[in-house]
C-alpha cells in the first residue's frame, strides 16, 4: 500500500455555530480554512453548522434551503479551492418536509448526501423534521472508504453496523451537548472497536439554549485510541489504512458477527 492510499489526514472544526445567523457562521468557517492544518484530505464540520438548531419551526423552515442553495455552493468553494473533502450537515428543504441533511463535498465537486435517520425525540426535532430513510452513505475518496452518521444515530449500533467492513471511517458531525459528554466519548469509542475503523466525532462548540460544547471533538483509530491533537482551531489525526487492514486481517472478528439484515440495506 502506498503512503497516497495509507495515510489520510482528517481535521474537525468544532465551530461555535450561531444560531441563525448564516452570514456569520460562513464567514468563521472560510476563516478557519484560511489556516488549515497543512495536508489535510477531509474537513468535518459540525451538525447544522450554518444555522444551528430552533424548536421555533417558523425559523427553521425560515433557514432552511435546497442542495443547490447557498450553504452547498459555499462548501464546494471551500472543497475546490483547498483540496479537501468537506463533511457536516445543513438545514435542508425538499418540500413540504425539513431534513438534517448530512453532505460530503469532494474538490471535484462531487456530492453526497444523507438525511439523518434517528431524529432526537427527547427534544423538538423529530416535531420539526422529517427522518431519512437511506442506509448510512459510503464515500470512496483517496483510497478510503468513508460513512457518514448524524449526532443521534451514533446511539444506534445496529445502523451504524459495519457490515462486511464495507467503510473503513464513520465520520459523524453533532450537536452535542457537555452534559452528555461521557456517553459521547463511550458511544464514539464503541463504533470505532466494534466495527474496526477510525471514528472522527465532530461536536460543535461554544453554547446556546440546550447548553455548553466545548471539548467534545474527538478522533479515534479502529482499536478506539484517542489519536486526535489540537492545531489551531481544528483537532487533527493521520490514520493509517494498512494498520486498520492489517489488524482486521489478524483479528478477523467481523466474521463472527450477526447475520441480519437492516431494513433498506441489502
Amino acid at each position: 500500500m502506498n503512503w497516497l492510499t495509507d495515510n489520510f489526514r482528517v481535521a474537525v472544526l468544532p465551530l461555535a455555530t450561531q444560531l441563525a445567523d448564516k452570514e456569520a457562521n460562513l464567514e468563521a468557517v472560510a476563516a478557519a480554512f484560511g489556516h488549515m492544518p497543512e495536508e489535510c484530505d477531509m474537513v468535518v464540520l459540525p451538525e447544522l453548522f450554518s444555522t444551528g438548531f430552533s424548536d421555533d419551526p417558523d425559523l427553521m423552515r425560515e433557514m432552511a434551503e435546497r442542495n443547490t442553495g447557498p450553504t452547498i455552493d459555499f462548501v464546494k468553494r471551500l472543497a475546490h479551492e483547498h483540496g479537501v473533502a468537506v463533511a457536516g450537515t445543513f438545514l435542508a428543504s425538499t418540500p413540504p418536509h425539513l431534513y438534517n441533511r448530512a453532505f460530503v463535498i469532494e474538490p471535484s465537486g462531487e456530492e453526497t448526501f444523507y438525511d439523518k435517520r434517528h431524529l432526537f425525540s427527547p427534544g423538538s426535532e423529530a416535531a420539526i423534521m422529517r427522518a431519512g430513510t437511506a442506509p448510512l452513505p459510503v464515500v470512496r475518496f483517496r483510497g478510503w472508504n468513508i460513512a457518514v452518521a448524524v449526532c443521534y444515530d451514533l446511539r444506534f449500533p445496529v445502523w451504524c453496523r459495519n457490515r462486511g467492513m464495507r467503510y473503513d471511517m464513520l465520520v459523524v458531525p453533532a450537536n452535542w451537548p457537555s452534559s452528555r459528554g461521557y456517553a459521547w466519548r463511550q458511544l464514539l469509542i464503541a463504533r470505532a472497536i466494534e466495527n474496526q475503523c477510525c471514528v472522527v466525532g465532530a461536536d460543535r462548540g461554544g453554547k446556546d439554549f440546550y447548553g455548553e460544547y466545548n471539548g467534545l471533538s474527538e478522533i479515534y483509530d479502529y482499536r478506539g485510541m484517542p489519536v486526535g491533537e489540537v492545531a489551531g482551531q481544528f483537532i487533527v489525526a493521520t490514520l493509517s489504512r494498512e494498520k486498520q487492514d492489517t489488524c482486521r486481517s489478524s483479528f478477523p472478528v467481523s466474521a463472527d458477527a450477526d447475520d441480519f439484515c437492516i431494513a433498506g440495506v441489502e
